[in-house]
């Protein structure tokens, strides 16, 4: 019998940044007023190496002086140290792990930020990170390996997270259950993750019977 599944998305969905200070952003900055041109690419490939802030700055051929490496340093430390998890978010895992529901993030993410997810829902039975895995969402690629990583299928597999591409339509395409979660304004097929969760466990329930 195929194991269920739940998959979130890490920023937005799972967790929040309470002083987001964009250090990679400054870095990228400090390049183009170096004259290096911004490439289309480059969140991405950021996002698909696991690179601290100064072998970034180095890969990308961006001149950072120590100081201007210990600022940007500290600008990530502090932002890192404003993470908080959702207070829904926590319930929902807890919801699904108390009924025997494999659980997941599947996130882009830079590397630095990948400590802070595990830290803050340490019990997830998967983590699929975009600087981990060389690939990042909406690729089929890192559904798959998402689903792989929990050892269950992705038609038995729910997916949740704040990126209509991201988190809905990417899985979607690929097999997997997706929903849009919009907690600003509403118009999502969820505004929080508890109602999420609970409707997750109503669908097995009906699916058992």
């Amino acid at each position: 019998m195929p194991h269920p599944a739940v998959i979130f998305d890490a920023f937005g969905t799972l967790l929040h940044i309470r002083r987001p200070l964009h250090p990679y952003r400054r870095l990228l900055k400090l390049g183009q007023a170096q004259g290096r041109k911004p490439q289309a690419d480059d969140t991405r490939w950021l996002m698909q190496t696991p690179f601290s802030l100064e072998e970034a700055a180095n890969a990308l051929g961006i001149d950072v002086s120590r100081e201007q490496l210990s600022a940007l340093q500290q600008l990530l430390s502090d932002e890192l140290a404003s993470i908080e998890a959702y207070a829904d978010g926590v319930q929902a895992v807890a919801l699904l792990q108390d009924q025997g529901i494999r659980v997941a993030v599947c996130s882009n993410l830079a590397s630095p930020y990948c400590e802070a997810v595990r830290r803050l829902y340490p019990t997830l039975d998967a983590y699929a990170f975009s600087c981990e895995l060389g690939m990042m969402k909406p690729d089929e690629a890192i559904y798959q390996a998402t689903c792989e990583r929990l050892a269950s299928s992705g038609e038995t597999n729910w997916m949740v997270g704040d990126s209509q591409r991201c988190d809905r339509d990417g899985p979607r395409a690929f097999g997997l259950r997706g929903f849009f979660l919009d907690r600003h304004h509403g118009k999502g097929d969820y505004r929080e993750l508890t109602a999420f969760a609970q409707d997750v466990l109503h669908a097995l329930e009906q699916d058992a019977r």
